[in-house]
C-alpha cells in the first residue's frame, strides 16, 4: 500500500527526517508516535504528498504501485484528490457552506456529478449518525459533530489510505473516543488505510502498529 525508503527533510539546516524508511500494509491502522518536534507531522505530511522530501533523487514513496515523487504536479493533484483523503486536528470546514456541502467539495473537485455526489455524501453523514444535520453550517454542529463532517469528506472519494494529524486533539474525551472507534468501524466498512499522528495513548494502543520517532528517526 505504502512504501516510502530515505525521507529525508531539511528545513534550513536543521535536519527533521534522517532517511526514513517506512512500509504499511492496505488496511492497517497505524500510529506515528513521539516527542512533539520529533518529525511526526512533516512525515506525514510527505507520505500524504502535501509536502517533497529534501532529496527527491534519492528517495521515493509509492502508494498503491505509484511512485508519486515522479508524479507532475497536476498529476500529483488528481492523485491526491483520488486517492488520499485527510483529517486534521481542526476540521477546517468551510463556514459558509452546509454539513453536505463540505463533505462533497472533494468530489465536485473530481468533476462527479452533483447527484451523484450528494448521494454519496448523504450516505457518509448517515453513516455517521448525522443524517439531521445535512444542512447544518459548521457553526450550529458540536465539536464532535464538525469532525465527523470532516472525516465523511475524507472519505467522499472513497480513498485508498487517509492521514490523520491528531484528529482527536481538539475534543473532549468522549467524543476522543467515539472518534477512535468511529476509525476501526470505518476499516472494516470500508477497508480504509489509516495512518494517524497522536499523542493520545489510547488511540496509539488501539492502533495495529506503532511507529515511535526520535530525533526524524523511526526507533521501533
Amino acid at each position: 500500500m505504502i512504501q516510502a525508503t530515505n525521507i529525508q527533510k531539511y528545513f534550513g539546516e536543521l535536519q527533521v527526517l534522517k532517511g526514513v524508511d517506512v512500509e504499511i500494509k492496505k488496511g492497517e491502522i497505524i500510529a506515528i508516535v513521539g516527542a512533539s518536534g520529533a518529525g511526526k507531522t512533516t512525515l506525514l505530511q510527505i507520505l500524504g504528498t502535501l509536502d517533497t522530501p529534501t532529496n527527491p533523487k534519492e528517495s521515493s514513496i509509492h502508494i498503491n504501485g505509484i511512485d508519486v515523487t515522479k508524479l507532475t504536479d497536476k498529476n500529483l493533484a488528481k492523485f491526491r484528490n483520488e486517492h488520499i483523503g485527510f483529517i486534521f486536528q481542526f476540521h477546517q470546514l468551510l463556514p459558509e457552506f452546509t454539513a453536505l456541502e463540505n463533505v462533497c467539495i472533494p468530489a465536485f473537485i473530481r468533476k462527479t456529478p452533483k447527484d451523484t455526489a450528494e448521494k454519496r455524501g448523504k450516505e457518509l453523514l448517515d453513516f455517521l449518525g448525522l443524517s439531521h444535520r445535512y444542512h447544518h453550517r459548521p457553526k450550529e454542529l458540536s465539536g464532535g459533530e464538525q469532525q465527523r463532517v470532516a472525516v465523511a469528506r475524507a472519505l467522499i472519494n472513497n480513498p485508498a489510505v487517509v492521514f490523520a494529524d491528531e484528529p482527536s486533539g481538539n475534543l473532549d474525551s468522549e467524543s476522543a473516543d467515539n472518534l477512535h472507534g468511529l476509525f476501526f468501524k470505518l476499516r472494516e466498512q470500508f477497508g480504509q488505510t489509516f495512518v494517524i499522528v497522536t499523542h493520545n495513548r489510547e488511540l496509539a494502543d488501539m492502533a495495529d502498529r506503532k511507529l515511535t520517532m526520535v530525533d526524524g528517526s523511526i526507533v521501533n
